[in-house]
């Protein structure tokens, strides 16, 4: 046994969102995330039928281990362990911290499976950490990945998809497809608070547009997947950004969204789904390029960002 790996291993916490596991978990999963309070039926139907249309479940559990796995493989098994938790479903990130605990880890790395930081996301899974400790009464020493949307590594995958995209046009009609970069929405009060989400977003974009050798007039951004509720959020949206593009004489779009790093149903559905049929309606061809995933840049990106919170 190498010295290195006498004590237990540094434990890697993914942390990802959550997502039903079938169309039966829908309501409990909707009441989580509202804390409980009741969500109306209209709701509850019309979130049940976005994960019929993506075959029934959420893949985000799947693809996280599989993140997770290929982490741990980049990292070495004897020196780091790496699992993942849930905001809103199981696995549950308390009970991933009590777990952590009975293995007798005395030292983790939490990173949340987004790239981008803003109080309103990031600090919440952070308080779901702190929740654990306080549970299972942990002595654990934490170190919290805050952001690593600048990353050279997470920039290169990016901009290979945004290569990827470009491809699916004759290489004679490249020079006019535009590449729209996306995040998920928030309320736009957090912007307003001095919150870095929409200029980490922005930069992140700009990154992979010089990378990817986009020129100013080629990309441009959009927010989608904004909340129901009823004060405003960031903009402009996905399903309203393609037909005003269309509007200029656009008629080929690339989606490449940089806030999401895996397939879910805000990718699932919210693009492949609802913004193709604005584009389709507006007589614009949308393409969009698979999803990180567990491609191996993207976990070097996850890497580097482990490393250097240790």
């Amino acid at each position: 046994m190498s010295g290195h790996s006498s004590g237990p291993p540094v434990a890697v916490l993914l942390m990802a969102y959550g997502g039903p596991e079938s169309l039966d978990d829908v309501p409990g999963y909707l009441a989580d995330i509202r804390s409980g309070r009741t969500t109306p039926r209209s709701v509850v139907e019309e979130i049940e039928e976005h994960y019929r249309a993506i075959g029934g479940r959420s893949p985000i559990l799947d693809i996280s281990l599989r993140q997770a796995a290929a982490l741990e493989a980049r990292l070495g098994k004897e020196s780091f362990s790496c699992r993942v938790g849930m905001r809103h479903w199981s696995p549950w990130i308390e009970d991933c911290v009590g777990q952590m605990e009975a293995e007798g880890i005395q030292k983790a790395v939490a990173l949340v499976l987004a790239p981008h930081y803003s109080a309103m996301n990031t600090e919440r899974y952070f308080a779901k950490v702190e929740e654990g400790r306080r549970i299972y009464g942990s002595k654990l020493e934490v170190s919290y990945v805050k952001s690593y949307h600048d990353s050279p590594s997470l920039i290169e995958a990016l901009a290979s998809r945004v290569k990827t995209g470009l491809e699916l046009w004759p290489s004679s009609e490249r020079g006019k497809v535009h590449v729209v970069f996306s995040a998920h929405s928030l309320p736009a009060r957090f912007t307003r608070d001095g919150d870095p989400y929409d200029s980490q977003l922005r930069e992140t974009a700009r990154l992979v547009a010089d990378r990817a050798g986009l020129s100013e007039e080629r990309w441009s951004w959009s927010y989608q997947s904004a909340g129901k509720s009823p004060e405003p959020w960031l903009g402009p949206q996905l399903e309203e950004h393609i037909p005003a593009l269309a509007e200029r004489g656009i008629r080929d779009v690339v989606s490449v969204p940089v806030g999401f790093v895996s397939d879910h149903v805000e990718i699932l559905y919210d693009i492949d789904i609802e913004a193709r049929s604005a584009a389709e309606k507006a007589g614009v061809r949308l393409e969009r390029p698979p999803s990180l995933n567990d491609d191996p840049l993207f976990i070097e990106a996850l890497a580097q960002a482990v490393i250097a919170a240790l």
